[in-house]
Formats: structure tokens, sequence, C-alpha cells
């Protein structure tokens, strides 16, 4: 894990942008940001890359709960007197995250409005995101659950690009998160793939591009 502490960086987008002062971390594929049952240091923000947050029972079951993506807030529960995080968050590929200190937080919260509103709209946004996820997960068929993770991984928008990268990740990783057999994703990656949803980067890479065609997977009847 590689540090860079900052203070009152201008990163030209979201919370950083507003001189906030917070630290920034770099994290690696698969790396622990922070678990379950761990202390509430401050309130996260993903800079780059994806964020997967996972939640685990008693009985040992895990389920993913949420995908984030560049831009992001979360564990901002600490705001709310959350000692304990409920949550465990990973790095889905290299990923860089900024963290502001509960205390900084408040203070700019009180101070700003800037800062206030653009929080304000952070924690409506994570809501629905997270309410839909859930949604997709427990009702929606697994090739739909996929489609919609890929879409997410690769920061697509559909207004801007016909295709955009893919980080590099495994079939075993994708399985976890969409809640589905290895078998039953190796399916539905080739069957993507022969429908044009999902085509080879020309880079050195050589890994995959989803098609903005993928969104007619996630928004059929």
């Amino acid at each position: 894990m590689e540090r860079d502490s900052r203070a009152a960086t201008r990163h030209g987008r979201g919370l950083f942008s507003l001189d906030v002062v917070h630290t920034s971390t770099a994290f690696k594929a698969d790396e622990t940001i922070f678990a379950q049952g761990d202390r509430g240091g401050g309130v996260m923000f993903v800079e780059r890359g994806n964020v997967r947050l996972t939640v685990k029972s008693r009985q040992g079951k895990k389920a993913v709960v949420a995908i984030l993506g560049s831009g992001t807030l979360f564990g901002e529960g600490v705001l709310a007197g959350q000692r304990r995080r409920t949550s465990t968050a990973q790095s889905v590929a290299g990923s860089r995250i900024g963290m502001v200190k509960t205390a900084d937080m408040r203070r700019r919260l009180q101070e700003g409005s800037a800062v206030s509103n653009w929080f304000r709209a952070q924690v409506l946004a994570t809501n629905i995101r997270m309410e839909e996820g859930l949604i997709l997960q427990v009702f929606n068929h697994c090739e739909r659950r996929l489609a919609r993770a890929l879409l997410l991984l690769a920061h697509f928008d559909e207004h801007q690009a016909i295709s955009a990268p893919l980080p590099i990740i495994s079939r075993n990783l994708l399985a976890e998160m969409v809640d589905a057999p290895r078998p039953q994703i190796d399916l539905f990656m080739n069957k993507f793939r022969k429908l044009g949803f999902l085509i080879h980067n020309s880079g050195r890479d050589g890994g995959l591009r989803v098609h903005r065609s993928m969104l007619s997977v996630v928004l059929q009847d």
C-alpha cells in the first residue's frame, strides 16, 4: 500500500476540488481498504478506480452490496457516530482512495455551503445506487447483474463513449460480485463477446473493452 499525504490539494473535481484537507492512498487489486468491524477513522472518497463493499453475516455468508466508481463517497457513517465499519471495502483493481478525518469533515460541513451541498448530493446518489444494486441482486437475472457490474467497472458513460476499457479482473472475483457460479460467468462472458458487447483492447495489455450496446442487457424489460 502506497501512501501519499497531501493537504488541501486540488483535484479539479468532486470533494478535493473544494480544498478539503485529506490523505491519498494507492491500493492494489483485491487490497482491503477497511474491514467490517474496523474502527472508522474518517470519510473515504474514490479518487480513481473501483471499490466493492461487502457484508458478512454471523453465519459467514458474504454478499456484495455495492460497486463504487471514481467520484464516489463511502464510509460516511462515521459522521453519524458509527464507530465501527459495517462493511468491508476492497479495491477491485488498482485504486487511489482519499480520506478526510471525521473531525475535519464535520468542521468543513459546518463552515462551507459548497462542501455541504456536495456532500448531500453524494450521500443521496450513493444511497440510490446501493438500493438499485440490492434490488438487482435479489430480483434480476444473473446475466443482467453481470452486465451491470461490467458497465460499472468500466466507468461507462453512454453519452460520451462508444466503448470503455475494463480493468483486469478475475472471473472468480466477478462470480463473487455477481453472486453466481463461475461456470455461469464464463458462459455469459463468452456470450457477451460473441454479441459484440465485449471487444478486445488493441493495446498491449490485451484486455477487454465494454461496448455501449451492453446497456441493452441492463435496460431490457
